[in-house]
């Protein structure tokens, strides 16, 4: 029988890594700068490992053809062919991140084998200067990105956003974007790990090497036009659900918790993905889950309570399941 699963650790060293990771894990220090944690992985090779119940020590990317629509509910079953569709990361970044973009389904499937990658980010938290980049700032023409690219200067003509705690932005496939120095987030997306690295400031990565770029892969399937609208406006009110975004590839809402809450989700036909940001608490019966960490529920478990661990005490959790009301395919 399936039940509210856990997972370990799946930390990932980065050169552009920090050290909040480890610190809202309650984990010991170490010396490496971690930069991303994969908390709900099916990703081939980087898996999440069950780490509680009768399934400890099987990964979600088994589970999920094992289990079929029990897990994932029968509507994603049938349209991901048993394929988790989802990746949810923890990202923390001590430096900038490259200048990057992410294909489509079309384009990823005809180039890669597989699904494209639309994203979205909740900041968890940021430095008082802090800000990424999504989109560009005005329209550019293919011949300006390649020339931009060549002089160093593609940083000019992106959108530059300020960002603070609790700010979310949505990036579909073929914006160009990139998370910079100060910044530490959510990152729900696709089931995908292309990325197109356009630029990345001449830096050599950990093996001491200059990190590969991708810039005529990412000419195909950018977006050279300038649009305004990243960043997604929610209210924050305690104890309900507040939806920071909804689409065909995932929905997400924001859960400030002060009391026991009933999620009666079995309508829309999904798994559930629980990631604490703060505060402890307890999802069903007995599942513990602590700050800086996930759990995953299963479809057929989607009629759930979630109680803070301490009477009283502010949890605050995103919840992450797809929509198969408003798009079901």
């Amino acid at each position: 029988m399936l039940y509210p699963l856990l997972f370990e650790a799946n930390l990932f060293p980065i050169i552009w890594g920090g050290n909040r990771l480890i610190a809202l894990k309650g984990m010991p220090p170490i010396d490496v700068p971690i930069g991303e944690s994969w908390e709900i992985s099916a990703v081939k090779g980087k898996e999440s490992i069950v780490a509680n119940g009768p399934l400890k020590g099987k990964n979600l990317r088994d589970l999920s053809w094992e289990y079929g629509s029990e897990l994932l509910g029968r509507t994603i079953d049938e349209r991901y062919g048993s394929e988790f569709p989802i990746l949810v990361k923890f990202i923390d970044t001590s430096n900038d991140l490259s200048i990057q973009v992410h294909p489509d389904d079309s384009m990823a499937m005809r180039r890669h084998g597989c699904m494209g990658k639309t994203e979205m980010w909740y900041v968890v938290d940021a430095l008082p200067d802090a800000y990424l980049y999504a989109g560009f700032s005005r329209d550019i023409t293919r011949e300006e990105y390649r020339r931009m690219v060549e002089d160093d200067s593609i940083c000019d003509v992106l959108a530059k956003h300020n960002i603070s705690k609790g700010d979310a932005f949505y990036v579909p496939a073929g914006i160009v974007h990139a998370l910079c120095r100060g910044t530490f987030v959510v990152e729900i997306q696709q089931s995908s790990d292309i990325t197109y690295r356009i630029y990345d400031y001449k830096r050599i990565g950990m093996d001491g090497k200059p990190r590969e770029l991708h810039t005529s892969l990412a000419e195909d399937v950018l977006d050279f036009s300038c649009h305004k609208e990243y960043s997604l406006d929610y209210t924050a009110t305690e104890n309900t659900s507040n939806v920071i975004c909804n689409n065909r590839f995932f929905r997400i809402g924001l859960l400030p918790l002060t009391m026991p809450m009933r999620r009666d989700l079995r309508h829309y036909d999904s798994f559930i993905v629980y990631v604490c940001i703060q505060g402890e608490c307890i999802i069903g019966e007995s599942t513990y889950l602590q700050q800086g960490f996930s759990c995953l529920v299963p479809a057929v478990c989607a009629d759930i309570f979630i109680s803070p661990a301490q009477e009283g005490a502010k949890v605050e959790l995103l919840e992450i399941y797809l929509d198969n009301e408003d798009f079901n395919e």
